[in-house]
């Protein structure tokens, strides 16, 4: 699923109450998983700069409480799974944008979190690398069948990635205002899922409906 909306709507605030880093003011959040299943991959990757790849990946599960040496096992599995094998010893400065974000992902799934969260995570990376990282994203949540919930700016993004868009209202108030189905079946490359006959008739609609949450905002603010 992903959450859409103009600047202020509150998505990266809702994503933080679902994984508990912010208390709603009122009524409860349930994502339905323990807090210890979720997971959650941010804009900027939380990678320890004095740390290697494989020492990265395998922080987490040491903080759970797994054995050093079953956490640098999983750690290089899920770099090879990532396309990173042959780079687990390198320190983040040694890595590209696209290989930093990989080992921002390959940290997260190797807690096996059955829900992940992901807030604007492939903004700050080139087309091509953005491609490639969305595709390997999508990949595997869909093998190790992973619900997650993308908060993005992309409505392109949105699309080719998730089975259902929810659009927010411009906040302080924000609230959603139209849900959309995506009808791309499954399995699904999201390079390839834009030339899908659907998809363009949902973008329209899409924009359409964010432009007109943006103009009434701006209205709003003129009468004031």
């Amino acid at each position: 699923m992903s959450l859409v909306g103009p600047s202020g709507s509150g998505k990266s605030s809702l994503l933080r109450a679902v994984i508990g880093l912010q208390k709603p003011l009122a009524g409860t959040v349930d994502p339905g998983v323990k807090p210890s299943e979720i997971g959650m991959l941010f804009q900027d990757d939380a990678l320890l700069p004095w740390k290697t790849a494989r020492d990265n990946v395998a922080l987490g599960l040491g903080f759970r409480g797994c054995a050093q040496k079953s956490a640098l096992v999983q750690a290089d599995y899920w770099l090879d799974r990532l396309g990173l094998a042959g780079f687990e010893h390198r320190y983040p400065r040694h890595l590209s944008g696209g290989q930093r974000k990989r080992v921002a992902l390959a940290q997260v799934l190797a807690q096996m979190p059955k829900l992940l969260l992901m807030d604007e995570p492939f903004a700050s990376l080139d087309a091509i690398v953005r491609a490639r990282v969305i595709q390997d994203v999508a990949s595997l949540v869909e093998e190790e069948r992973i619900s997650v919930l993308l908060v993005t700016h992309d409505l392109e993004e949105a699309i080719s990635l998730s089975d259902r868009v929810y659009l927010l209202s411009q906040g302080p108030r924000a609230r959603i205002t139209q849900v959309y189905d995506v009808p791309i079946p499954r399995p699904r490359d999201p390079v390839k899922a834009r030339v899908h006959p659907s998809f363009a008739p949902l973008y329209e609609k899409l924009w359409n409906d964010l432009s007109h949450e943006v103009a009434f905002d701006q209205r709003a603010e003129a009468a004031e």
